[in-house]
């Protein structure tokens, strides 16, 4: 993938053991209720779409899977947050995540929120590249919708925070001409994953991501040189211990300067953590309105 820059840095190859690795990195098995969470996303991002301005499935590429949607805001040139759902690169619509617009439309900021193809009907490859030139969309017609192309932040929870550290390290004058160095002015990676190795052994996913030693040299961002777009790396403070070592791996392979945020959000699992980012009073939601230009 020549849009992201590798580096020759040795992989943090994980010593634990199969099993273990289903322990630490489903989350499900620490949140007994978490299909509850499934249940409000899809029943408030519903809301969302009925009461909010919006553009609906605007396709982005040629394939079926490359829409997004568009909730714009009341300001001129507002900044835009492009915001990216996980579900392990094989889970979820962007449907399911309209609920995360309100609180940033209603504060000034444009929202949008991209679809992407799903592994294993993908390769991680081609998921990467259909993210990225979602994001490209999105600078290319930011303004047609009253947002400003020079003010795109990315924000992308668990695997969406895989994507966010992949974009803010993309090469985009390679993935098309007419694309500045510079696409991305920040990134909020939430309980991100830059590290694959430990995920390409882990047993309930390796034979949807199917990725070989190449695959993760080639796809974890901690080994890529450190991007000049800052990326702030944050976790719940009650996830697994991979997920804390996770976003300090990242911070420390890129430095302070690439990551000049790296911290729990006390008390918040896998899944309430994005309760914080959509509360106008949380601390990720602060840090995505910093990034923004819009904190007071």
């Amino acid at each position: 993938m020549m849009a992201f820059p590798s580096t020759p840095r040795a992989n943090a190859m994980s010593s634990l053991d199969p099993a273990t690795l289903d322990d630490e990195y489903l989350p499900r098995r620490r949140v007994p209720d978490f299909e509850r969470f499934f249940e409000r996303w899809a029943r408030d991002s519903a809301i969302a779409r009925e009461r909010e301005a919006r553009r609906l499935d605007v396709p982005y590429g040629a394939s079926e899977a490359e829409t997004l949607d568009v909730f714009p805001t009341v300001r001129d040139h507002a900044p835009v947050l492009v915001f990216l759902h996980g579900g392990y690169w094989r889970g979820f619509d962007k449907r399911d995540f309209s609920w995360i617009a309100p609180a940033f439309t209603r504060e000034g900021a444009m929202v949008v929120v991209p679809n992407y193809a799903l592994v294993p009907s993908v390769t991680m490859d081609t998921l990467v590249v259909q993210v990225a030139r979602s994001v490209a969309w999105t600078w290319r017609h930011a303004a047609l919708y009253g947002g400003d192309p020079q003010r795109v932040v990315v924000a992308g929870h668990s695997a969406g925070g895989h994507l966010t550290a992949m974009m803010a390290s993309c090469l985009w004058p390679h993935l098309a001409p007419d694309l500045p160095a510079r696409v991305v002015s920040g990134g909020l990676a939430i309980s991100g994953l830059f590290d694959l190795e430990p995920l390409a052994r882990a047993p309930f996913l390796r034979d949807d991501i199917r990725l070989d030693a190449a695959g993760v040299r080639r796809l974890s961002p901690y080994r890529f040189v450190p991007p000049s777009t800052p990326v702030y790396a944050t976790f719940g403070g009650a996830e697994s211990d991979e997920f804390h070592r996770q976003s300090l791996m990242l911070q420390g392979a890129w430095g302070e300067s690439a990551v000049p945020v790296c911290e729990a959000i006390p008390g918040r699992h896998h899944f309430d953590i994005l309760d914080d980012l959509a509360d106008p009073h949380g601390r990720l939601h602060g840090l995505a309105m910093r990034l923004l230009g819009l904190a007071a």
